[in-house]
């Protein structure tokens, strides 16, 4: 598909029946969801155990081939949790595992398939055991890039950056770019270059989500539904 053909009220009401799965499916699933999360596709999203809990502005992207997971095994008593800030974002494939706890503070970014996981899920000599366990905590602002696996008892440093395929298995300081495998410091961020956060992206929720609704508009004026099902039913080169 090279543009979206649907008519405007066809997304729209997409648009409210994803609102109407995730209030009615998910929010009881987390021990606390924040104010106007936006989950795109939220059949694709799974959360198992407790707590979980997410802040305001959450947003998560899944699909059908890679589902987000957030699941919680305690290893004992008063021990596995996932917390995860205000304006933070999952994309597709992502999983977080928590025996012990997972910390995310606001403004993450998290991207596809990226693995966070606190514990090691089996101990080397006993394979039947859940292994050893150790918190995580991801600082304000920090971005993981695709496919990174975050392992047990790391800390990544505000607006740090963890590149794709990268596994993180020590402290990354702030305001750093780590890659490889193990990740390693690669580029420290210049102190002088202003950062924008996702929060920032929020200061004014109502002008935001009346710019993004004007933008759909536009970008569907003139699709009908003769046009959608058309294309649905018989598409064509160049639709």
């Amino acid at each position: 598909m090279i543009r979206d053909h649907r008519p405007y009220f066809v997304k729209r009401a997409h648009l409210r029946l994803q609102q109407w799965y995730t209030r009615r499916f998910l929010r009881p699933q987390f021990a606390a969801l924040g104010e106007h999360p936006s989950f795109i596709k939220p059949w694709h999203i799974e959360i198992f155990g407790s707590p979980i809990e997410m802040g305001d502005y959450a947003t998560i992207f899944a699909i059908s081939d890679a589902q987000v997971r957030l699941s919680v095994w305690s290893a004992g008593k008063g021990k596995g949790r996932i917390r995860i800030g205000d304006y933070c974002m999952l994309c597709p494939g992502v999983r977080i595992g928590s025996a012990a706890e997972v910390i995310i503070e606001d403004s993450c970014m998290i991207a596809s398939h990226a693995y966070i996981t606190d514990c090691d899920w089996h101990d080397v000599y006993n394979r039947v055991s859940i292994g050893k366990s150790d918190p995580i905590r991801i600082e304000a602002n920090v971005w993981i890039g695709d496919s990174a696996i975050i392992c047990k008892g790391v800390r990544l440093g505000t607006n740090s950056v963890v590149g794709a395929g990268a596994v993180v298995v020590d402290d990354v300081p702030a305001n750093t770019i780590a890659a490889g495998n193990p990740a390693r410091v690669v580029k420290h961020l210049d102190p002088q270059q202003p950062i924008t956060a996702r929060k920032q992206w929020y200061a004014d929720p109502a002008t935001l989500f009346s710019d993004i609704e004007r933008l759909d508009k536009e970008m569907l004026q003139g699709n009908t539904v003769r046009h959608w099902l058309r294309h649905l039913l018989f598409p064509s080169r160049g639709d």
